[in-house]
Order: C-alpha cells, then structure tokens, then sequence
C-alpha cells in the first residue's frame, strides 16, 4: 500500500483544512515547494497536491508552485482541485503532472471526463469527495444528490487510474478513516482506490491493510505527517510489512 503525503495550495502556501472548511485554516509552510522535495527526501514515491483556491474558485492562484514542484521533484505527482474542462487537464500535464484528479466535473460532464479517460490513459483519477454516503463538489462546499458507490461505478470500466474515496466528516480530524465507506467504494468498482480523511495514527494505516486485497492500494496521509503523529518513514515501514515491534523511527519537526 503506497503512502501518498498531501500538500494543500492556498494562495502559494501549504495549509490544511478541517473536514474541507476554508474558515479552518492551518498554514504549516509558506514554501510548498521545499515540502514537496521533503517528501521525496524522506521516501515518498509520489505526491498529492490539491489546489484548494481552484476547487472553490474555479481559479487557481498556484500554477507557479504546481510547475516548480513538478520541475523539481522526481516522483510522480497526482494533481487535483478545480480541474472541470480538458484544457486545464493539458496544462497540468504539460507542467509535468502525472495523473490530474477530478471531482466537480466527473457528476456534471461525465461524457466529457469519460473522453478524457480515453484520451489520456491511466493519467485521469476520480476524486469522489463524500459525506455520508453522498458526494460534494466546487470544494466541498455544494452536496450532491449522487450516492458515492454509484458514481464509483459509473466510472469503473472507463480507464481512469484510480478512484481517491475521501470521508469529508474524517477529513483532518485525525479521528481514523472511514472503513465501511471505504468498503462500499472499493466493492462497487474494480478499479484501484486510494484512501482520504482521517488518517491520525499508524494504527489507522495498519487498519486499511484488511481492505487492500478489496482493491485499495494507497492512502493519502496529511496533517497527520505534519502534527507529527508519526513520520513518514514510520508509515511507510508499517505498509511494507516491517517488524512492527523494531524501535520507531524518530519523527523529525523538518516538516513544519
């Protein structure tokens, strides 16, 4: 299971919100870029990034950050918020992005996201955003009508590379995920998912391994890494089947 940490972009700098609310703001770096080659430092084998300024705006204020991450890093990089027309799906690739995850347009132009699935193999990952059971958008800030599993299957035959399941009551609460969501997501579609909201210690990753052979294969671990709950090292070692009793790796405050 690949351990994915996340950057949240507000207005250049590297925040996280609680359960998606832009009036709960914490800012843990105003240098993103140096976070994103942290990461790496310590081990991750790709990035999550969310342009938060996007997803609400439709108007990202990061692209200068996203390309510098992109250019600087050697991991690849999976890329979401605001993402709703093909033309920014080819700017974000042509930044150097990876996979480029999108949420809003996946309910309101399915067509159009099918198409891009075709046109852009195994560069496209849903981003279903819900809470309970039901699906946000335009950064969670608009609920939906569409139940999750639903959509998830709508998109399962489609190409896309992975489906992102975020709990948006879990999300920043380090209160643990949310593994009946995260069953019924994994269950209604074939293709692979990654884990979102939640995640506050090593047990909670250690909890996701029982729903890997259902299909989730990453989990995306945010203020978590920067609270210092545990570090990076320590995740990544729990998800490739160390000795759990070896002493813990020490959690390092480089990342704030």
């Amino acid at each position: 299971m690949e351990i994915i940490p996340a950057i949240d972009l507000l207005e250049g700098n590297c925040v996280r919100l609680i359960q998606g609310d832009y009036d709960q703001v914490t800012k843990f770096n105003s240098d993103p870029i140096k976070q994103a080659l942290l990461w790496e430092e310590l081990g991750a084998t790709r990035l999550h990034l969310v342009d938060l300024d996007a997803a609400k705006s439709g108007e990202s204020l990061n692209n200068g950050v996203i390309q510098q991450i992109a250019q600087k890093t050697k991991i690849p990089i999976q890329l979401g918020g605001g993402v709703r027309t093909e033309k920014r799906v080819k700017e974000l690739l042509n930044y150097g992005i990876d996979r480029v995850i999108i949420g809003t347009a996946a309910i309101e132009n399915e067509n159009m996201v099918k198409e891009l699935a075709k046109k852009f193999p195994r560069k496209i990952v849903i981003g279903i955003d819900a809470k309970k059971g039901k699906v946000a958008t335009r950064g969670w800030v608009e609920e939906s009508l569409v139940d999750a599993k639903d959509l998830a299957k709508t998109f399962a035959n489609s190409g896309i590379a992975a489906i992102i399941s975020t709990d948006i009551s879990t999300d920043g609460t380090l209160k643990g995920p949310n593994l009946n969501s995260l069953r019924d997501i994994a269950s209604a579609s074939e293709v692979p998912i990654i884990a979102s909201g939640g995640i506050g210690s090593l047990s909670d990753i250690i909890s996701l391994k029982s729903l890997e052979a259902l299909g989730v294969k990453g989990v995306i671990v945010g203020r978590a890494l920067y609270d210092n709950k545990f570090s990076l090292q320590e995740a990544i070692k729990v998800t490739s089947n160390f000795d759990l009793e070896d002493p813990p790796i020490q959690t390092s405050n480089r990342n704030c």
